[in-house]
């Protein structure tokens, strides 16, 4: 059975409606990322999930529980980092792990989290002077304190500067490679490449599209690009006779060759037979971004 099951998930704020029918499930041990623009409805879906929320319609089912009737008892087994979340500006780091340690029945050793999340020398320092990378780190502490089996990670990199995104990256992936079942809900594209096993994209309150990030990105278009510049002449007619190749262009000096398929070796066979090198090579293919934008007829902001 999966970890998390959404069936038919709806929920209304007055005569809005912010979730329209949301299904999906979630497997033991993977990142599931929930993307979408801001106002699509994601943290009102994780929100449901985590028994904060109580949704109009539909069926949610985390770990075997119902979070609005075994509530209690869900929040010993899920952990939590909210999209907006602060502490007193005074509180030092090992009094907030200590704060949430009494929340649950067998919390995890909150000088070993501190040190494991590189919070070691920040553990007496106030919340107010921590950095936004040293917050979010400690927002990862908090929502594991509990042991949880699943975490919920809400726009987790926003605001951070590269450097702090990529190390959030990481400790998320340590995070899965814990045994810990992530979901992720972000509106960064980078973000959910990088870290998702499976998507769902949320638009507008719906799914509009569930898949590995790389299953999304074919779902834009399968066609290639080749670019290349080559060292030596090249007959174009023995590119355009190769069955994986659907059109050659030239900009300047650079070979541009569209196909589908195996592209890159057909195109790179050919060259070797003629001892032609191929320099500044790249290959280009439909990303999350142009799926995004396939499957909502829109881009999405970062």
């Amino acid at each position: 059975m999966p970890v998390i099951e959404v069936k038919d998930l709806v929920k209304d704020y007055g005569s809005h409606r912010a979730v329209d029918g949301v299904s999906f499930t979630v497997d033991e041990g993977e990142i599931f990322g929930i993307l979408g623009p801001n106002g699509a409805g994601k943290t009102t879906t994780v929100e449901c999930v985590e028994g904060l929320r109580t949704p109009d319609s539909g069926r949610i089912s985390v770990l075997g529980l119902d979070p609005g009737r075994d509530g209690a008892e869900l929040k010993q087994m899920l952990g939590a980092q909210l999209q907006e979340s602060s502490l007193p500006d005074k509180m030092r780091v090992e009094e907030a792990l200590d704060l949430y340690s009494s929340f649950y029945r067998d919390p995890a050793d909150a000088k070993r989290l501190i040190d494991m999340l590189g919070l070691g020398p920040k553990r007496k320092t106030q919340y107010a002077k921590l950095s936004g990378g040293q917050r979010q780190r400690l927002s990862i502490a908090l929502a594991l304190i509990g042991r949880p089996k699943v975490a919920v990670l809400d726009e987790l990199t926003t605001g951070l500067d590269p450097q702090a995104r990529r190390d959030t990256w990481e400790l998320v992936e340590e995070v899965r490679d814990s045994g810990v079942t992530v979901i992720l809900v972000t509106h960064f594209m980078d973000e959910a490449e990088r870290l998702c096993d499976r998507l769902a994209v949320i638009d507008s309150g719906k799914v509009v599209a569930i898949d590995t990030p790389a299953g999304l990105a074919e779902r834009a278009g399968e066609e290639q690009r080749v670019r290349f510049r080559p060292s030596a002449p090249l007959d174009d007619t023995l590119l355009l006779d190769l069955p994986e190749v659907t059109g050659v262009e030239h900009a300047g000096a650079q070979t541009v060759v569209t196909g589908r398929g195996n592209l890159l070796h057909a195109v790179t066979s050919v060259l070797a037979r003629k001892q032609i090198v191929a320099a500044d090579l790249r290959v280009d293919q439909a990303s999350l971004d142009d799926a995004f934008v396939a499957l909502t007829g829109r881009a999405l902001e970062q």
